[in-house]
């Protein structure tokens, strides 16, 4: 999916909803565990009632991953069930040098076909490069994140900028707005603006809004551009509204909730 694409959906749905594919068979709805395959079963259930709201979905591969064989089965199958309008990201958080990188990109990009792939920096240009050699598929970098030990290494300061100051700057290097996206964490809304003046143009992937804390008004502010580049996620506060038989048609209404109240935003970008 190209970027002018991506935009395009945004404007279409009045929308920048991706939503995370997470499922946990301690979580998700006990009747779904006598179906053939419950993760697929879940996610298929989410997709059909979130896709008129969602222009991205990102499966979490651990979820998947953990139940070996059996899980990459339930993965391939989500991705494939996925719309082909909606923006396929594997939450796969990949990143090694060389040919593995190479690989990697290999395995979710030409097998899975899905659109995205989120890599982490810290191994450097080799470890990135890799991936951006694939036409019309976007690297995700991870830029500053939302967990507690973010800080234990993104925000140390060094020179008078944070390291993820320095990622940002060197790695906007490698790729351009068409085909690199950043991670950037709601949680630390103060400071999104820090990231948004180093990428001007560059979409965010912006986790944390929902159950982490986040404010997507405030994301709004001082993450957005003017063709909106962000895709806001939201996992658990929409995929586990519900732990019943409704749960779908509850997902569907945090999905509709989170989409009415990004339409007041989209309204004021220049699509």
């Amino acid at each position: 999916m190209t970027k002018a694409e991506l935009i395009a959906q945004i404007k279409e749905k009045q929308s920048f909803l991706c939503v995370g594919l997470d499922p946990d068979l301690d979580k998700i709805p006990k009747h779904l565990l006598e179906t053939s395959d419950p993760l697929f079963e879940f996610c298929k259930q989410i997709i059909d009632s979130t896709h008129p709201y969602a222009i991205a979905y990102k499966p979490n591969t651990a979820f998947f991953e953990c139940h070996g064989a059996k899980g990459w089965e339930s993965l391939c199958k989500t991705i494939a069930y996925i719309p082909k309008n909606c923006l396929i990201i594997a939450d796969a958080k990949r990143g090694d040098i060389g040919n593995t990188s190479g690989y990697y990109a290999k395995t979710f990009f030409e097998h899975m076909q899905a659109d995205a792939i989120t890599v982490a920096p810290y191994m450097g240009s080799d470890s990135v490069l890799p991936f951006l050699q694939f036409e019309n598929k976007w690297v995700v970098l991870l830029a500053l994140t939302s967990n507690e030990g973010a800080k234990d290494f993104q925000l140390t300061e060094g020179n008078g900028k944070a390291l993820f100051e320095i990622v940002l700057e060197k790695s906007a290097q490698w790729g351009t707005p068409e085909n690199m996206m950043y991670v950037v964490g709601a949680t630390r809304a103060e400071d999104i603006a820090r990231v948004r003046k180093l990428v001007p143009d560059h979409f965010f992937l912006v986790p944390g809004v929902g159950t982490q804390g986040g404010d997507l008004d405030t994301v709004v502010k001082y993450g957005a551009n003017d063709h909106c580049g962000l895709l806001v996620n939201s996992s658990r506060a929409i995929i586990y509204a519900s732990s019943g038989t409704d749960f779908a048609i509850e997902a569907k209404k945090e999905a509709l909730k989170m989409q009415a109240q990004m339409a007041l935003h989209v309204q004021r970008f220049n699509l």
